[in-house]
């Protein structure tokens, strides 16, 4: 009697490739939550450690991906469908960045314009006021 067994192409794809060394990713990851407390609290500008940090979380969710998740094996269609939220995340902030700068310019200017009638003691906001923000 002869036992063989069906073999799908998906599965030798999986066999086709060496077990990762899972230790040794476990320890990069641990080095890189290590480096995000560093930055956290170093005394670096605002805006640098804001980077720095999303940099580095970027690049843990790239090996948790890519190992743990297995998609370094998988092929690459698989591999751009993981992306395209990366992209659309990507083109939708830099889409809104206009729309909320000029909000943050428009509260920072009103509230010029109250501290100035409130020295004056009268209106000086004009016919197009914007007291509703």
């Amino acid at each position: 009697m002869s036992t063989e067994t069906a073999v799908s192409p998906g599965m030798m794809a999986n066999a086709d490739h060496a077990e990762p060394n899972y230790i040794a990713i476990w320890i990069y990851l641990a080095v890189l939550t290590v480096l995000e407390l560093v930055v956290a609290y170093a005394p670096i500008p605002k805006a640098a450690m804001v980077g720095g940090l999303v940099g580095l979380a970027f690049a843990k969710a790239i090996l948790v991906a890519m190992y743990f998740m297995h998609l370094r094996f998988e092929r690459r269609t698989l591999a751009i469908i993981a992306c395209i939220p990366i992209i659309l995340v990507t083109f939708l902030t830099f889409m809104l960045v206009p729309d909320l700068s000029t909000r943050i310019y428009a509260r920072h200017h009103m509230g010029e314009v109250v501290r100035m009638e409130h020295a004056l003691g009268k209106d000086v906001s004009g016919p197009n006021s914007n007291k509703d923000f």
